[in-house]
């Protein structure tokens, strides 16, 4: 009788057949997101992932407002990751500080420059071109379009979301119909903008961060559903959410509440009970789903690589599924 999920495969995007890892690396950490690393250590922590199998690698120009991006395309330019699959995001244009303060986003000594909204066809193309630049490469595996959303954005999100339909979105399609650009989705961490642009924009994939973790299924009810049926690819990311799930006190940017703390608690104990560390099952538990191709989880160290690494080669017993879900703490996914 089979007692355990295999090791996880790779999955294709099925809207373009771009094969994914099972495991990719967020590399929101390598620009300085809470803590500073340095050039050499955020090499490294490259070096590891791919030397573990982890050779999809997601940025943006937000993360460390282009140290992020340029700390990768330097790794890529020094001859890492050869065939490397990368992932970056467009929305927001990076202005030089020229001497001005950086604004404080959460990234401790960021590059000089300052994010700022903008979803116009001729600002995501200069985006796009910068990228590219930063990163060293004439092609973007994917595209996202990033942080739309009334949870970003609040009263103002009816203007952004249309600026992003009628600008954004047509310019990454040129993009792509060009070869610039391998595939396009939306970069997001809530489930309501996902439906909304899915009834507007023809997506290959979402990159959703937290919305389908032990913690947090809201994805599940409707959206994973959705996305399988129209063949959009869905890569979670902050299976962690922010940390709680791996040792971490962070949920979700923030300090963990009470009731988080006290369902990590129970969490924890269920996996020990099957002999499972709980980071290692945050990290499968999404793969059980068909819709969702990748789990990209951020690391800011060589070791906290080997550390996931480990983590990911874990056989997970089906029982472990099934008791949690018993106790009410996740939705039972499709293996």
């Amino acid at each position: 009788m089979n007692t355990a999920i295999p090791a996880p495969v790779g999955r294709t995007l099925p809207a373009t057949g771009q094969r994914l890892p099972a495991f990719g690396l967020g590399c929101a950490a390598l620009g300085n997101l809470y803590a500073a690393v340095s050039d050499a250590d955020a090499a490294a922590t490259l070096d590891a992932a791919w030397a573990n199998g982890l050779t999809y690698f997601d940025t943006a120009p937000y993360y460390g407002h282009g140290l992020s991006e340029r700390r990768l395309g330097d790794w890529l330019k020094a001859g890492g990751g050869p065939g490397a699959v990368v992932s970056t995001k467009v929305g927001r244009g990076l202005i030089p500080l020229d001497g001005r303060p950086a604004p404080d986003h959460g990234f401790v000594d960021p590059a000089p420059f300052a994010p700022v909204f903008d979803y116009g066809r001729d600002a995501v193309m200069r985006q796009v071109e910068q990228s590219l630049a930063r990163l060293g490469r004439d092609r973007i595996d994917i595209a996202f379009v990033h942080d739309i959303g009334a949870m970003t954005h609040g009263d103002d999100h009816p203007e952004v979301f249309r600026a992003a339909v009628e600008g954004a979105f047509p310019a990454l399609a040129a993009l792509k119909s060009q070869g610039v650009v391998g595939a396009i989705g939306i970069g997001v961490n809530e489930v309501a903008v996902c439906l909304e642009t899915l009834a507007h924009v023809d997506l290959d994939a979402i990159l959703l961060a937290g919305r389908y973790t032990l913690l947090d299924q809201s994805a599940a009810a409707e959206l994973l559903t959705l996305c399988e049926r129209r063949a959009v690819g869905v890569i979670v990311g902050g299976p962690f959410n922010s940390g709680i799930l791996s040792g971490g006190d962070r949920y979700d940017y923030a300090a963990a509440p009470p009731a988080i703390i006290e369902r990590v608690r129970r969490l924890r104990a269920i996996c020990a009970d099957h002999g499972v560390d709980l980071a290692a099952a945050a990290l499968r538990y999404p793969l059980r789903h068909p819709a969702v191709v990748s789990v990209v989880a951020g690391t800011r160290s060589p070791a906290e690589v080997r550390a996931n690494a480990a983590h990911m080669a874990v056989p997970v017993p089906d029982a472990l599924w099934g008791a949690l879900a018993a106790e009410g703490l996740i939705e039972e996914a499709k293996p």
